[in-house]
């Protein structure tokens, strides 16, 4: 899961919040293939740092198969694009 952490949110994530719902539903073995896809839940303001934001992300991993391998959703807090 954190291959996708580094394709799409290096330099922008001030700090990781926490991980929850973290399940790993299949093995991964050596030699398997892994993808990994990211959706973005929710994003919202942070309150008490208006250059930031609070994003949360669903985490999926999966191997040649097409096998659900893991699963997390994530926290970060962001800087926010400037306008």
């Amino acid at each position: 899961i954190c291959i996708s952490v580094n394709d799409i949110t290096v330099g922008t994530t001030v700090a990781n919040l926490g991980m929850k719902e973290t399940v790993f539903p299949h093995p991964v073995f050596h030699g398997d293939t892994v993808r990994v896809e990211t959706t973005v839940i929710s994003v919202r303001e942070s309150r008490s740092k208006p250059d930031r934001g609070i994003v949360e992300f669903e985490h999926r991993a999966y191997n040649q198969h097409g096998d659900l391998v893991a699963k997390c959703t994530r926290q970060a807090m962001m800087l926010k694009k400037a306008a």
